[in-house]
């Protein structure tokens, strides 16, 4: 590493032979005293790049004055006549100054170069400069206070870190001088750019902007800001619609431009004081209006742009400052100092050493913009208590045997703890403040920066701002900045684009919701249990519904069950009782009990479509029913199928008939179809059973109980239940002829009809509602369904039997026989 920066060292040796030739005037940049401080100031500033046809240094005198840096400049000045006239601080010790006017970002080398040096001399290492008789290669100052902007200090920083000569920086922002590997030395009084961006994001939120641009200088302290901006605004709904660096190049009509076409009316401006003056004269100029302006901290308190004519027409100008601190005995010190004449020859000065402000007068100083005034008093004020830590001041004196070297102090200052104008000053790990709160301000109409809230970094409210002081161009309410208006209550967002605040809205449909907070961008579906109207922000909890026990329909229905039992029982005791007559044995014989009992209990089925349902009483509302209403049609089938061969198969096919009477074909058939459907429904209920089911899909605020039947895994089931009502309707049609006082065909044929009618009714009212009462005329339709044979076939067995017993004899029947088989062999 020494023998890297050795040939830096003999360059400046060079440098600084061929500068001593620079004019002398001015003792303000000088004062030798015990320990020196380095002073970096740029008090001056180069326009645009100089160019030389030799070597040859930069005169700053002979570029324009900047009234706020030459008021730092001041105020570095006082703070050490102050400490030395302290006999707290530093007692029986003095303070002195080595100031340089740090005119260009990258051309003032010399001055640091002195700095750095032995006695005002480059020594390279490995020549170690005699001084008193003793060998030292300790710089001349103790520490350096500036420079300014980031730029500057990312030049002069690395031949300070070189030897660990502490730099306390009072105006430069960029993050990279937070990473302490590569500026071990460097400390800083002014918040980091990270700092800043956090509060004008606040600022940003708090008045819900969302559509902004962002106008950077072209260099490290403008980049940092930019790329801190947009890593800070990802997770907001801020969106950063334009961006750009600024330069001396600038075609400010061709930023101006796309703002307005973008319809951007906030501008935030992050660039040094004369980048901020160049392209706020340019908005006037061009007439841009109607924006607010966010100004960073280099100028928002730029007390010739406030008031400069025109610029209340270029919208309202908010802006981030360092709190301004009164200093006590500043004004003192600035009427003695202008008072005297700083011409004497003191020695021979070094170059950039002259200022020619004696034009100035205290007015001006006292009118130059105040930012960064505190943290050069701070920085000061730092140095002299690490000093006074390393000496072990105390008692009115300090130990005179401690030799302080610079290394000394970079470990006091890392460790400061005073209080300054009730600031507690203190550093921490990187060696970021951890004082000093900013301040927001407002361009009133006076042209004066007016404070009209905060932002403090170690309390518990951080951010304020008092809107009813800021007066905005619109004469009203706060001016709005949004790529697209705000959605409706109930509409999600669409991105439009590649910006996240440019967007359609979308109405949330039923049973879906929009939480603005969590996700703007997507409706919500509702949970089963809940349910919404178009454009809801929330969900409510659904009714659910079912038809209890306690029902007026399902007691009627029960009832109406129960009754069929009792009849069902009634008119197994009367058949019984005339079990032996033409009437009962026509109707079946032995097969009218089967079917009777069957009736019975399918009439289970109808109990279990109320209430709650469960898996048991969804497979107890079709079990019975379907089971033993097979029995029943079969049962019919049997029956149609003698009727029509008892009157018309026994002439014509009486092998036929012989044999079904032989092997009794119709318990065969009764027995076959009740198997067959019972293993159809072991093999359904095994594949899919019917199970509890709520409907959601037909009512949005309704959760209808039923049960999901499974027709798909029970489709053999209902097809042979079909088939058997199908056979039993065609057997029954073909003896539609038969005698009319003994037309058993007739009567189970308008039972299958009012059959079929009923379920057609049924399906085609559970396609149109699927409301709680379906399951009610569900089980009326089983009920039904059991009636119409019952009423309709037995009931006029049974009138016969009591009202009409003349029908009911051996004679009346085989005189209709013979009456039937006369009129069909003729």
């Amino acid at each position: 590493m020494k023998h890297v920066f050795a040939p830096l060292c003999l360059l400046g040796s060079l440098l600084l032979r061929a500068l001593t030739q620079c004019p002398v005037h001015t003792s303000e940049f000088q004062l030798e005293r015990d320990y020196l401080i380095g002073g970096l100031f740029d008090v001056h500033h180069v326009d645009g790049p100089v160019y030389h046809d030799r070597p040859e240094a930069i005169d700053c005198a002979s570029q324009p004055l900047i009234l706020s840096s030459y008021r730092r400049f001041q105020l570095m000045r006082f703070s050490v006549e102050e400490i030395n006239n302290s006999t707290n601080l530093l007692p029986n010790v003095s303070l002195g100054y080595e100031i340089f006017d740090h005119c260009s970002d990258i051309q003032n080398f010399p001055g640091i170069f002195n700095l750095i040096s032995v006695s005002g001399l480059i020594q390279p290492w490995g020549e170690p400069h005699k001084q008193h008789g003793h060998e030292s290669n300790v710089s001349r100052v103790i520490a350096v206070v500036g420079p300014f902007s980031s730029t500057q200090a990312l030049t002069v920083a690395p031949l300070l870190m070189a030897d660990l000569i502490p730099m306390v920086n009072y105006g430069s922002s960029s993050s990279i001088f937070s990473k302490t590997l590569k500026f071990p030395s460097f400390l800083r009084t002014v918040h980091p750019n990270k700092d800043m961006i956090e509060v004008i994001v606040n600022i940003i939120l708090h008045f819900n902007w969302r559509w902004v641009a962002f106008l950077n200088s072209d260099d490290e302290f403008g980049i940092d800001g930019q790329e801190l901006f947009i890593k800070r605004i990802k997770d907001t709904e801020i969106c950063l619609a334009y961006t750009k660096g600024l330069n001396d190049n600038t075609n400010y009509s061709k930023i101006f431009r796309p703002i307005e076409v973008q319809r951007i009316n906030i501008i935030i401006v992050f660039a040094p004081e004369m980048t901020a003056e160049a392209l706020i004269e340019s908005a006037i100029q061009l007439n841009v209006t109607n924006k607010v302006w966010i100004a960073g901290d280099a100028w928002s308190l730029n007390k010739r742009l406030s008031k400069k004519k025109g610029i209340r027409n270029i919208g309202t100008v908010l802006g981030v400052s360092q709190s301004v601190v009164m200093i006590p005995g500043f004004s003192n010190f600035i009427y003695s100092s202008k008072s005297q004449t700083h011409c004497e020859n003191a020695g021979q000065q070094f170059c950039n050493q002259i200022c020619n402000c004696s034009n100035l007068s205290q007015e001006d100083i006292f009118s130059a913009d105040p930012s960064f005034s505190f943290p050069v008093y701070s920085a000061v004020y730092s140095i002299a208590h690490a000093i006074h830590n390393a000496l072990q001041c105390g008692a009115g004196t300090c130990n005179d045997n401690i030799t302080v070297n610079p290394q000394m102090v970079l470990a006091e200052l890392k460790k400061s703890n005073f209080t300054l104008l009730n600031q507690s000053i203190q550093f921490d790990e990187n060696g970021d403040p951890k004082f000093g709160p900013y301040s927001i301000i407002f361009w009133n109409r006076s042209g004066d920066a007016e404070e009209v809230g905060f932002y403090h970094f170690h309390t518990l409210v951080k951010f304020f701002i008092n809107n009813t002081k800021i007066h905005w161009y619109t004469n009203g309410e706060a001016p709005t900045s949004l790529c697209s208006p705000e959605c409706p209550v109930g509409h999600a967002k669409e991105q439009d684009g590649i910006h996240k605040c440019c967007f359609n809205c979308e109405i949330c449909l039923n049973g879906t919701y929009i939480n603005s907070t969590e996700d703007p961008y997507k409706c919500i579906n509702c949970k089963e249990t809940e349910w919404s109207a178009e454009g809801s922000t929330s969900c409510n909890l659904r009714v659910v519904a079912y038809t209890p026990f306690t029902d007026s329909e399902a007691i009627l229905i029960m009832v109406g069950a129960w009754a069929l039992v009792g009849l069902t029982l009634a008119m197994s005791v009367l058949f019984a009782i005339n079990y032996n007559t033409p009437i009962v044995r026509s109707a079946g014989g032995p097969m009218c009990f089967l079917i009777l009992g069957c009736l019975s209990l399918c009439s289970l089925s109808v109990f279990f479509y109320f209430d709650k349902p469960t898996v048991s009483f969804c497979i107890l509302r079709l079990l019975p029913f379907i089971l033993f209403y097979t029995v029943c049609l079969a049962c019919f089938v049997v029956r149609s199928f003698q009727i029509v061969c008892v009157f018309k198969m026994a002439a014509k096919f009486p092998k036929l008939y012989s044999w079904w009477i032989k092997y009794h074909g119709q318990w065969l058939v009764i027995t076959g179809a009740f198997v067959i459907q019972a293993l159809f429904l072991l093999i359904g209920y095994s594949c899919g059973a019917p199970k509890p089911y709520n409907e959601t899909l037909w009512y949005p605020d309704k959760i209808i109980l039923s049960c999901d039947m499974g027709l798909k895994a029970n489709s053999g089931s209902v097809i042979l239940l079909v088939s058997l009502c199908s056979l039993c309707f065609i057997f029954s049609y073909m003896g539609k002829d038969l005698p009319k006082n003994y037309n058993e065909a007739k009567a189970i044929t308008f039972c299958l009809l009012l059959l079929i009618l009923t379920w057609i009714i049924f399906f085609t009212v559970h396609v149109l509602y699927r409301g709680k009462y379906i399951q009610t005329l569900n089980a009326l339709a089983v009920l039904s369904s059991l009636f119409s044979f019952l009423l309709w076939y037995f009931l006029p067995k049974c009138y016969i039997i009591i009202f009409q017993p003349h029908k009911n004899t051996q004679q009346y029947f085989q005189g209709l026989i013979q009456n039937y088989t006369k009129t069909i062999s003729q």
